[in-house]
């Protein structure tokens, strides 16, 4: 019969690789030292290839240790999937702690509203919250760091379950001095070219701009590059161009006292997706559709 990993040895490796150290590993892991040690000689024996490297300064993990850390992840955020049934035993459903993960061009307007009616609604769940770019956000959730995501949609989500909560149109902004000479509605060969100031790639935003609001010619986009909207709600104010922001922002205040013109962008009915984003082993779904009207109701 064949002897298999166990999760708790899975768990030693992965908090080595976390610290870099075995004192502060065994720590968070609330084992001895000599336990975790021998936790992980076990795992090598198991796999049948040395994991890491040690000297007297550094551990340096090598490829098949660090090909061991991405799998274990997916099974420990199995198992505290596994370990999540009791809850539904139990009907608690949104009770306990809900990690919740979203993109910084909706969690600024979109967080503060969802946290103030799942307290009213749900006084017994608490939501641990983090604002990361997409790609990180969905290895968090890969790795069992989160339990769901509010992504703006549609993207990779790699095998995760998802579900379109609501839409978010885009509208484009121009400093009133700028608009006097622009005609509307916008052409895109109408304008200079370097006029359109788009968000860093990292930001799902800007792909999903481009797409919805039929922008293909490349020559009208600006190098520069922003790493949130009110840099660029910055850049339009100033009079050097013109940039897409979603309605969610400006419904939030994003262009309050600012001197600038909403206008509507190129495209029919130019909008982005919101959805919720889970794996598929995940126990919580009913928490996930309970958090999901709760979203639609605020959008």
């Amino acid at each position: 019969m064949n002897k298999w990993p166990s999760l708790k040895q899975l768990h030693y490796f992965i908090t080595l690789h976390e610290t870099r150290h075995f004192g502060e590993a065994a720590e968070r892991c609330f084992v001895s030292q000599s336990t975790l040690s021998k936790g992980i000689q076990n795992l090598e024996e198991l796999i049948g290839c040395s994991l890491y490297e040690r000297d007297k300064k550094t551990l340096v993990f090598t490829p098949i240790g660090e090909k061991v850390v991405e799998q274990g992840r997916e099974l420990l955020a199995k198992g505290q999937d596994l370990i999540e049934l009791g809850s539904l035993c139990q009907g608690d459903a949104m009770q306990g702690q809900l990690r919740v993960g979203c993109i910084p061009t909706i969690a600024p307007f979109l967080l503060c509203d969802l946290v103030q009616e799942v307290n009213q609604t749900y006084p017994q769940l608490t939501l641990l919250l983090r604002e990361d770019t997409t790609t990180n956000l969905l290895a968090a959730l890969r790795q069992g760091q989160l339990d769901v995501l509010i992504l703006a949609l549609p993207v990779d989500i790699g095998g995760m379950e998802s579900l379109i909560v609501g839409h978010d149109p885009f509208k484009m902004v121009i400093s009133k001095d700028q608009a006097r000479s622009i005609s509307t509605p916008i052409r895109y060969d109408d304008l200079p070219d370097e006029y359109v100031f788009l968000l860093e790639k990292e930001h799902c935003l800007t792909e999903h701009a481009v797409s919805a609001c039929k922008l293909t010619k490349k020559e009208k986009i600006n190098p520069f590059t922003a790493t949130s909207l009110h840099t660029l709600v910055q850049m339009v104010a100033n009079g050097l161009g013109t940039t897409f922001i979603p309605q969610m922002a400006i419904k939030h205040g994003l262009l309050d006292n600012q001197n600038l013109v909403v206008v509507e962008p190129p495209g029919q009915e130019a909008s982005r997706a919101i959805g919720l984003v889970w794996r598929p082993s995940s126990s919580r779904l009913q928490a996930f559709h309970q958090l999901a009207d709760i979203v639609k109701h605020i959008l």
